[in-house]
C-alpha cells in the first residue's frame, strides 16, 4: 500500500517510479479522488458544527417562548443530521475507492533497481561454482534411471491431474533430507526461528502480504472462504498483522517448511515436464520484520543464507537482480538465485529475495514505536526462499547424475540419510 501523504507531497516522483515499472501515470487520478474524499471530510465536519451551533440555540429559543424560531431551529438540526450522515457515507464510498485504487498498485522500486521489461533485463551480480563436466549427455531430472519408480506422474495425474507428482520410497526421502537440512542451517547457524504456520488463512492476512486483490486467480480458496497459501511468505509476515511492537523486539527473523499451492493461472505450456512447476510444492521460507534503516543489510544477509545453502549442496548457481519489469507486485528490489540445471543445460530461478520497504506493514497496519518515544513508524517487511526444495531437488539430482544412471549426493546430506552416499540406478540408497 503506498502512502496518500507522499503522493500528494510528490506526485512526481511517484509517477517517475511507475514509469519504471513501465506504468502509465496514476498520480492525477489518485489524487483527485483524494481531494473528493478529504472535501466530503470537510463538509460533514462543517455541517457538525453547525448542528451542535444549532443544538445549542434550540434550548434557548424553547425558554424564550420563540416557538417559530423552536420550530426552524429543530427542523434544521434534523437536517443536519440527514446532511452529515449523507456526507459520511460519501465520505466513507470515496476512502474505499481510493483504497482499492492504492492496493492493485505495485510498489516503487529502489533507486538502484534496474530498468528493463522483462528477465532479459535482469543483471547477473555474482556467479559461484562451476557447471559439471559429462562425458555423457545429461538428462532432466524426470529422465534420470534412479528415479524412474520414485517419481511418479502418472499415478498423480490420476489422482489430481496434471503438475503433480508422486514421490516415494528414496527419493521422497532425500526431498525430506533437503528440507531437514535447509530448517537445520537457518535455525541453528543462520538465527532464523522455526515456525509451524497455518496453510489456511482470511482474505485479510492474503491482502497483507499483497496477494489480493489483484492476483487471487493465482491461488486457490476453499468453499468457506480460506485461502491456501501460495507460500509461507503470507503466514509469517502477518504475525504482526494489525499490530504495534516495541523496537526492541526487531528484528524478528522466520523460517518455515511448508506445502505451497498456486494454480499458475496463466502459466499454461510453461515448464509443464517434470517437477520444475507444480501446482502443489514444498518450500523453505524466510522471513524478516526489521527497523526501516536496516532492511537493505538485511536483505544482503538474507541472500547470503539461501546462496549458503546451495554452496553446501555444491549446486552452481549465479545471483541477479531483477530489472523493474520482471519484479513482483510487492517487491522495492528483489534477487533471484538460479542455480544450474545440466538437463536444461541453463540456469533456474530457486530462490527469490525480496526487501518490501514498508508496503506491505502498510496494508497490514504493522508498525513499532521507537525506542526514544515518538508517534508508531511502519515496520519494513523482506521475503526469500531459502529454497524451494522441489527445485533443489532437481538440481541435486541433475548435478549428481552419473553416467551408469546413479546419482552421487552432496555430503551436506549424508547425516540426513543414514550415511547414504548415493542414489543408485535401480533408485536404492546406498
Amino acid at each position: 500500500m503506498h502512502d496518500i501523504r507522499a503522493i500528494r507531497d510528490t506526485p512526481a516522483a511517484f509517477d517517475a517510479a511507475l514509469a519504471r515499472r513501465g506504468l502509465p501515470p496514476q498520480s492525477a487520478a489518485i489524487l483527485a479522488l483524494d481531494e473528493a474524499r478529504r472535501a466530503c471530510i470537510l463538509a460533514a465536519e462543517t455541517a457538525q458544527a453547525d448542528r451542535n451551533a444549532a443544538s445549542k440555540d434550540v434550548g434557548k429559543a424553547k425558554a424564550s417562548g420563540n416557538e417559530a424560531e423552536f420550530n426552524r431551529l429543530r427542523a434544521l438540526v434534523a437536517a443536519k443530521k440527514d446532511e452529515i450522515a449523507s456526507l459520511e457515507d460519501e465520505a466513507k464510498a470515496k476512502d474505499a475507492a481510493l483504497s482499492d485504487v492504492l492496493a492493485t498498485i505495485p510498489n516503487l522500486p529502489a533507486d538502484d533497481v534496474p530498468v528493463g521489461a522483462d528477465e532479459a533485463d535482469n543483471v547477473e551480480i555474482h556467479r559461484w561454482g562451476t557447471p559439471p563436466s559429462f562425458a555423457f549427455a545429461p538428462r532432466e531430472h524426470y529422465d534420470l534411471p534412479a528415479v524412474k519408480d520414485g517419481m511418479d506422474f502418472e499415478t498423480a495425474a490420476k489422482l489430481s491431474g496434471a503438475r503433480f507428482v508422486l514421490l516415494s520410497g528414496a527419493v521422497a526421502r532425500l526431498h525430506r533430507a533437503l528440507a531437514q537440512f535447509m530448517l537445520d542451517v537457518h535455525t541453528t547457524e543462520n538465527g532464523l526461528t522455526e515456525v509451524n504456520a497455518p496453510v489456511l488463512v482470511r482474505n485479510e492476512v492474503m491482502y497483507g502480504t499483497g496477494q489480493l486483490p489483484k492476483f487471487g486467480e493465482d491461488s486457490y480458496q476453499t468453499t468457506n472462504g480460506w485461502w491456501l497459501i501460495p507460500t509461507s511468505e503470507v503466514s509469517l509476515t502477518n504475525i504482526v498483522n494489525d499490530t504495534i511492537v516495541e523496537e526492541s523486539y526487531l528484528p524478528r527473523r522466520y523460517t518455515a517448511h511448508s506445502l505451497c499451492f498456486r494454480s499458475e493461472a496463466g502459466s499454461a505450456g510453461r515448464d509443464t515436464a517434470g517437477m520444475l512447476r507444480q501446482h502443489q510444492f514444498e518450500k523453505v521460507e524466510m522471513v524478516s520484520i526489521t527497523h526501516p534503516g536496516h532492511s537493505d543489510d538485511e536483505q544482503k544477509r538474507m541472500l547470503r543464507c539461501a546462496e549458503g545453502i546451495l554452496e553446501r549442496l555444491n549446486i552452481p548457481y549465479r545471483t541477479v537482480l531483477l530489472c523493474t519489469g520482471d519484479m513482483g507486485f510487492g517487491a522495492r528490489r528483489t534477487f533471484d538465485i538460479e542455480a544450474w540445471l545440466p538437463g536444461q543445460n541453463t540456469y533456474r530461478e530457486i530462490s527469490s529475495v525480496s526487501t518490501c520497504g514498508d508496503f506491505q506493514a502498510r496494508r497490514m497496519n504493522a508498525r513499532f514505536r521507537p525506542d526514544g518515544g515518538g508517534k508508531p513508524e511502519f515496520l519494513h517487511t523482506l521475503n526469500g526462499s531459502g529454497l524451494a526444495v522441489g527445485r533443489c531437488l532437481i538440481a541435486v539430482l541433475e548435478n549428481g547424475q552419473q553416467a551408469d544412471g546413479a546419482v552421487l549426493l552432496p555430503q551436506a546430506l549424508h547425516p540426513y540419510l543414514g550415511g547414504k552416499t548415493q542414489l543408485t540406478a535401480e533408485g536404492a540408497l546406498a
